[in-house]
Parts: C-alpha cells; sequence; structure tokens
C-alpha cells in the first residue's frame, strides 16, 4: 500500500526524495528516473509529438503529499511553476485526513459528439427524422472502434437539438453520446462523426458542417467532498498580521484563529464567489492550479479540462463557484467540488511521454475514473488551501515567502544565498527582484 505521509520529505535532497518516494510507493528507483532528466522527453522524440520542434521546455514537478482519496493513500505528482500551489495542497490533504480524506465519485466516461447540420429547411421535420433512425445510427457508430467496444466502450446515446437563431439562421446539432472508456476520447468520438455524417445527410436532406468533440464534458462529471473538524482548522501567527481584529495590536503577542473563525472565514470567502463573477474567476482559477498541474504530470489535455470547467461554471447562466462550502450539524467545514473531467490513461501523451507514464505508475491508478476522482479532490484542497489564507493571514504571506526564492535567483542569488536573500525580503515585506539585487551586492561587497 503506497503511503503518501512522508515526515521531512522538503528537507531531503532532490535524490532522496526520489528514492524516498520510489519506496513510498513500492517502487524501483529506475522507474523514477525518469524525473531526473527532465522528465525523460528527447528533442528527438518531442519532434515527433508535435510540429517545428526547436526542443523541449520544462516545468518544475512536485509531489503533493498527505493525500487520501477514498480510502487509498496516493501520492500526486504535480507541474506547475507557481510558488505555494505544492505545498498548499498537501497541507489540505492533511487537515482532510483528519475528517477521513476525500471521497471521490465520477459518471461513467460518456463524451459529446456533435454535427452541425446546416441547409435544412424544416427544422422540426428533420429532427424528427434523426430521430426515428436513431437506433440504426447508434449501432453503426457502435461498429467503429473495435478495441473500444472490446473493453465495453461504444455508442450509447443519439440526441438532436434546434438552434433556432444564430447569426447565420437556424441549425440541427447531433448529439453522439460516446462511452470512451479510459480514454480521454477525442479521437474515438471525432472517428464517430466523420462516419455517421453521410448517414446524417441522407436522412435530412442537409449538409453536415462541424464534426467534433465537445470539452462541455457535463456527462462526464468528477465530484470530491471532504470534512475538516473544525478544531483541526485553527492555527496561531505572530503578531502584526493584517486580518488581525481592530482592537488593538496584541503587543506582540501572538493571534489565534479558532477553527470557528477559519471555517465561517473560508464560507464567507466561498460566497462571495457564488456571488460575484469576477470573484468566482479567481476562485475557479485557484481550483484549477491544483487540476492543471495533475493533468499535465499525467499528460492530458489541460485546455480541454480548462474549457469544460469554466464552461460548467456558467451552466446556468452565471458563471459561479465550482465549489461549495458549508458547515455540518456537528459544525465541522464541509467542501465539496463538482466538475468536468475528461482525463484518459490510454493514448496521447500519456502513453508517449515518459514522465507521463511515471506519474500514472507513481499513482498507481488503473482506470481513468480513479485518475479523475484524484484530480478533482486535489481542486478541491487546492481551493481550500487558497480560502484559507484569504480568509486569515491573506494570500501574500505564504505565497510571497515562496516566491522570494524565485526573486532571488532571478536575481543572480546561487547556493545558500537564495534562501538568505529570500528570507531578508520576506522580513522586510519587500519582495522584488531589486531589492534581492541590492542585497546580493551588499553580501558581496562585504
Amino acid at each position: 500500500m503506497t503511503n503518501s505521509r512522508i515526515s521531512g520529505f522538503y528537507d531531503l535532497t532532490l535524490d532522496e526524495r526520489r528514492a524516498k518516494l520510489a519506496e513510498s510507493a513500492r517502487l524501483s528507483p529506475d522507474e523514477l528516473s525518469v524525473y531526473a532528466t527532465n522528465g525523460g522527453l528527447s528533442p528527438e522524440a518531442a519532434d515527433h509529438m508535435i510540429e517545428n520542434v526547436i526542443g523541449t521546455h520544462a516545468l518544475p514537478l512536485g509531489i503533493a503529499l498527505n493525500f487520501q482519496v477514498n480510502g487509498q493513500d496516493v501520492l500526486v505528482p504535480m507541474a506547475v511553476e507557481e510558488p505555494s500551489v505544492v505545498a498548499g495542497a498537501s497541507f489540505m490533504a492533511k487537515l482532510a485526513r483528519a475528517g477521513g480524506g476525500f471521497t471521490a465519485s465520477t459518471d461513467e466516461p460518456l463524451m459529446i459528439g456533435q454535427m452541425q447540420v446546416l441547409d435544412i429547411s424544416d427544422l422540426q421535420a428533420a429532427r424528427l427524422a434523426i430521430l426515428d433512425h436513431k437506433p440504426e445510427l447508434v449501432a453503426e457508430a457502435d461498429t467503429i472502434d473495435p478495441v473500444l467496444k472490446k473493453f465495453g466502450g461504444g455508442a450509447r446515446d443519439l440526441e438532436v437539438r434546434v438552434i433556432a437563431d444564430s447569426p447565420i439562421g437556424g441549425f440541427l446539432v447531433v448529439h453522439l453520446i460516446y462511452d470512451v472508456r479510459d480514454a480521454m476520447g477525442a479521437n474515438a468520438v471525432n472517428t464517430a462523426c466523420e462516419r455517421l455524417a453521410p448517414r446524417v445527410e441522407a436522412i435530412t436532406g442537409g449538409r453536415v458542417h462541424l464534426r467534433i468533440l465537445s470539452n462541455l464534458a457535463d456527462r462526464r462529471l468528477a465530484r470530491a467532498t471532504c470534512t475538516i473538524p473544525v478544531k483541526d482548522l485553527a492555527f496561531t501567527v505572530g503578531a502584526g498580521s493584517r486580518s488581525m481584529p481592530a482592537q488593538g495590536d496584541h503587543k506582540g503577542r501572538p493571534y489565534i484563529y479558532t477553527g470557528e473563525n477559519v471555517r465561517d472565514g473560508i464560507i464567507e470567502a466561498y460566497a462571495f464567489a457564488a456571488a460575484d463573477p469576477y470573484r468566482a474567476a479567481t476562485h475557479n482559477k485557484g481550483i484549477m492550479n491544483g487540476v492543471d498541474a495533475v493533468v499535465i504530470a499525467t499528460g492530458n489535455d489541460w485546455r480541454a479540462i480548462e474549457a469544460g470547467a469554466h464552461a460548467y461554471a456558467a451552466r446556468t447562466g452565471k458563471y459561479t463557484s465550482l465549489s461549495t462550502w458549508s458547515k455540518n450539524a456537528d459544525g465541522n467545514l464541509v467542501g465539496e467540488l463538482e466538475m468536468p473531467m475528461a482525463v484518459g490513461i490510454i493514448g496521447g501523451a500519456t502513453r508517449v511521454h515518459p514522465a507521463a507514464q511515471a506519474a500514472i505508475k507513481l499513482m498507481g491508478v488503473k482506470t481513468a475514473s480513479e485518475l479523475a476522482g484524484i484530480i478533482v479532490s486535489v481542486g478541491l484542497a487546492q481551493n481550500m488551501a487558497a480560502l484559507r489564507a484569504l480568509a486569515t493571514e491573506g494570500i501574500q504571506r505564504g505565497h510571497m515567502s515562496l516566491h522570494a526564492r524565485q526573486v532571488a535567483i532571478a536575481a543572480g542569488a546561487s547556493g545558500e544565498l537564495i534562501d538568505q536573500i529570500a528570507a531578508r525580503m520576506v522580513a522586510e515585506k519587500v519582495v522584488r527582484i531589486d531589492r534581492a539585487e541590492e542585497i546580493l551586492k551588499g553580501i558581496k561587497d562585504k
């Protein structure tokens, strides 16, 4: 069994971390050696993946610890350049463990293929004609991918929508509902739509124009919930925090955030996002900080996930929060996240990129559904990390502490000077490259 609780992981060297990770995930060191070589993707291999290749571009890959999803510990690889994301998710996962970890569930892996049918004089008559032929259309689509069918996938349904008014007038949209099993599904769905297009034209007398998968995968939702005991939300900070009560500076004494303070602050922050699209955009971006990092690490299509998430957030006609936060009868904090999650563990970059293959192996997932459940759990954890910071100390305190190291490096610091200069800037509450350069010059001039 994997153990996601690794004490002192942050303090280990890079080699020691990989060794410890292999031990915790019951893998051999060789299986994670790809992470020591820029993800193992050579320029030659990259040249076969996209056009006009000149090399590769690396992102930091960290491991989110402490995650427990559906009773199983999981080590979560995250590819992300933004400071505090991995640390925030790991810490929130630790709090969630006290309440039983994350519970995740997913829908069947149903994707939607769309066919745009133009040049139709009677939209309703054409719609009914397609529906009359639905059984044979679904049966034909079901024979297109025998490999997918062998594993239980294939065509499931067919729907017809009428777009009565558009910049070019009315037209029909045929939705092919397709079970893609452990694939993301774009290729299978697009192929099926291409195959059905001539039959749809013959039935309607119209012209099938676009034939393409929809990234609003609202038939393929993933959900995660967690309960945080209110007592575990309490923490203490030193005096001087901008969020201290107005009745005084406590004369240098530390300030204690009670669990109730933190819980209510998170719920109030969520309410802002639920009611206001300007806040919801940033709120959901915080969720995607966690989601995208795992999606990228596993070689999945983060752009498709982003598009689906934001479209789903606006499904009622108003853009709002993807997550909800409340308290239960015992006063504990309860978080929930639901969003489309079209990810796969077969095909595409997941099967080509060595680092993506290592990530799937490290997580121990056997199905796309398991992967989706983990990803949505990370999104919920990351959301809680951002809300907790905003509702208490402010987002900058922890974020800028980590960002200061990047600024120090950009100023030319190396080795032990990185942490020395970063600590100085954080203490001064001035994290800027010009200040880092001044500090570095002062050290060298001594």
